[in-house]
Parts: structure tokens; sequence; C-alpha cells
């Protein structure tokens, strides 16, 4: 008798999420013993952050529920109040779906209701990214060592995350160390290539570039409008002299509908830079190539993107203000605060500084070498499943 497949709900509520977890869809797709049930939500089926839903489509993958969410404003407030709608539509895809796991990712509020739903109606759920730092202010600590104590399983980027894990009284067990899922894309070159940015963008490749995303701060939302301003003004002076700017919209947190504006008024200001609602993973990834080993540019904002991606390709990171504070880098990262001059130079010290960007290019990644997806797929195929999974016991 053929052993049935195990049911992997895998659940994504944004763009950044989806890119880092295609390459775990694809092992899990690919492994024997398992099947996937990919449910999404969030920006993925908003117009006014690039409806991403279509990337996920055009990537192959089934989308086997939307879980839609009531998000009737931009303030802290309405935050709690998508995240109550968000728990409610994902227990209804859960009941009918009924997985033998649930897959979650980070620190977002979008998956900290899927954690919330599948953890109450007792789902064996796997989270991925526990154990992480970011003390600047987004609430992502809150959230992501939230996830930790409802998860049963864990899957971390960095030792130093996987050790944290364990000191929040999770049991040994439970914690696996497999590293970041994006290197895996990385590794296979999985990205756009330099003459299809030039033809889909404009890019020359033969002049510099700055790829700058900046999201607001959770807790400092209303002066989310001030805080990307010194950033602007810096890429402006660099557009001054020929430097190419590639702009995204920041994610859909309190304060983003504040930067949205602001980035929309520079555009106008500023008719030959790229301003996209969403680049998707493919896209992204072949920016971050082309500004890094395979030509001259620079990542800039705070994204998370920032610090954990740039490493795999070479490529300069700014990181501007508080919203990363805490988080694990490399060697290619700057920090700077929100002031106009500091951000200038560091921007100019990642184009142009030849010792910085070889050491950006020969500097050891400190999230891995590669190899996640599978070695997730396996640990999900494998682990037992029953009462000890779910019987959280605390160790401290």
């Amino acid at each position: 008798m053929t052993q049935q497949k195990r049911i992997v709900a895998i659940f994504t509520g944004n763009r950044a999420e989806y890119g880092l977890l295609s390459p775990i869809i694809c092992a899990v797709t690919a492994h024997p013993d398992l099947d996937y049930r990919l449910l999404v939500s969030g920006t993925h089926l908003n117009e006014d952050f690039g409806a991403t839903k279509r990337e996920i489509e055009a990537d192959g993958f089934a989308v086997h529920a939307e879980i839609h969410i009531n998000s009737p404003g931009d303030t802290l407030y309405t935050t709690t109040l998508s995240i109550a709608s968000c728990i409610r539509n994902m227990a209804d895809a859960l009941e009918r779906i009924r997985p033998d796991i649930l897959l979650v990712y980070a620190d977002r509020f979008e998956g900290l209701a899927a954690c919330v739903a599948g953890t109450q109606m007792g789902i064996p759920t796997a989270h991925i990214e526990g154990g992480d730092l970011t003390q600047g202010g987004a609430l992502d600590d809150s959230v992501r060592h939230a996830m930790t104590k409802l998860a049963h399983l864990h899957f971390t980027t960095n030792e130093e995350a996987a050790e944290r894990v364990r000191r929040l009284g999770e049991e040994s067990w439970r914690v696996f160390n497999t590293g970041f899922p994006m290197i895996d894309l990385a590794r296979a070159g999985n990205y756009a290539s330099v003459e299809e940015l030039a033809g889909r963008y404009g890019i020359a490749p033969d002049r510099p570039v700055a790829l700058f995303t900046q999201h607001p701060v959770t807790t400092e939302f209303e002066a989310a409008a001030d805080q990307v301003k010194p950033s602007l003004e810096s890429l402006s002076r660099l557009a001054a002299e020929g430097v190419q700017l590639v702009l995204t919209y920041p994610n859909n947190d309190a304060g983003g509908g504040r930067i949205i504006r602001e980035l929309e008024a520079f555009r106008a200001a500023h008719p030959s830079v790229v301003l996209e609602r969403s680049l998707g993973r493919y896209n992204y990834h072949g920016m971050l190539n082309l500004a890094g080993n395979a030509g001259r540019g620079v990542c800039a904002g705070n994204s998370s993107s920032g610090l954990k991606e740039t490493p795999a390709f070479g490529c300069p990171c700014v990181n501007i203000g508080t919203r990363q504070q805490g988080r694990l880098r490399g060697d290619n990262v700057l920090d700077v605060p929100y002031e106009t001059d500091a951000i200038e130079a560091a921007l100019r010290r990642a184009l142009w500084d030849e010792n910085f960007r070889a050491q950006c290019r020969q500097g050891a990644n400190p999230y891995g070498e590669g190899n996640t997806g599978a070695r997730i797929a396996d640990i999900l195929a494998g682990i037992e499943l029953g009462p000890r999974l779910c019987r959280k016991l605390m160790t401290y």
C-alpha cells in the first residue's frame, strides 16, 4: 500500500517572504513524501502593493487558498484589526485543507495571525527565522519571539539564532539551524540577468545603480515621512551625478502610506527614477547581483533583505536608521542614522571605495552556504507527528 504524502500548508503574506519561501516550496514539491498547499494573503492580494499573487502563479505554484484581510487603514489600531481578520479567515482555510503541518515565516503580523490559527487548531506548526534580533522599534522581535513560543518546530538561519531559541525555553530536538533559504536561489543563479534588467527597466549596466527600499518603523509610524526624506535627498544628489535610482514601495505596516506619498512626489520631481510597487523576487535579486558581483551599485534603506540577502551577491548595503538594530550582519553593511550627509557619504563609499567593494565580495556570509530548502523538506517529512510534537515543554 502506497504511503500517503504529508500535506504541508505554507503561508505567505508579502513579497519578500515569498521570495525566501520559494526554494522551500520547490523542495517540498520535489520530495516524494510531501505535498504542499499554498495559502496567500496580505499584499499578495493587494493591487496597491503589486498584487504579487501573479508572481507566485507565474513561478508555476498553485494557490490553494486566498486569506483576505480587512485592512481599513494605516495605523497600529487598523493593524490590530487586520490580525483579527487574518486569524478568522486563516482558520476557515485550515479547517477546509486540514494539513499535517503548517509552515510560517519570520515576524510579520500576517504570519503571527497564521501561527495563532494553526497552533490553536492543534496543527503542528513550523516557524522559519526564529531567534533573530531586530531591536529597532518595528515590533518584529516581539512578534517573532511570540511565534517561537507558539510553534512546534524551529528552522533558524544561523547558530546564534538557534541558541537564542533554545534559551527561550524550547527543547533542543525542536531546533534546526538550516540556514537562509535565499542562498539556494543565489547559488542556482535563479535571478534576472543584466540584459533582462536593462530591457525591463532601462538600466544601463555601465552606470552605477542604487536600489532603495525604506519601510516604516512601526512604533514610530507617524515619523515615517520625516525619516525617509533624508534618504531621498541623498539619493537626489547622487542622481544629479548620473547614478541610476530604483525605488520600491515599503510594506503595508502602519506608516507605509506616508512613505509612499514621499516616493511618488520624488518620482514626479525626478522622471528618470524607476519606482515599482514590487520588483518581484526574480528581478530584485537580479538587481542585487547587478549592484554587487556583476556591476557597480548599492542596496540602501532599512529592509532586512539589505542585511540578509546582499552578502550572497557581494553587494554593498547602506542600512539607514534603527529598524534593523541588533540583526546579524556581514562585512558588507554600513550603518548610518537618518541624516542626509551621513547617508550620502556611506552611499559614495559603497559605490566607489574599491577596498570596501572588494570586502563585500570576499567576506564570509553569516547566513550559511545554501541547501536550506532540501534540509527543511527532509525534516518535515521525517519528524514524528503526534502528541510529543504538539505538547510544548519549557526547558528553563
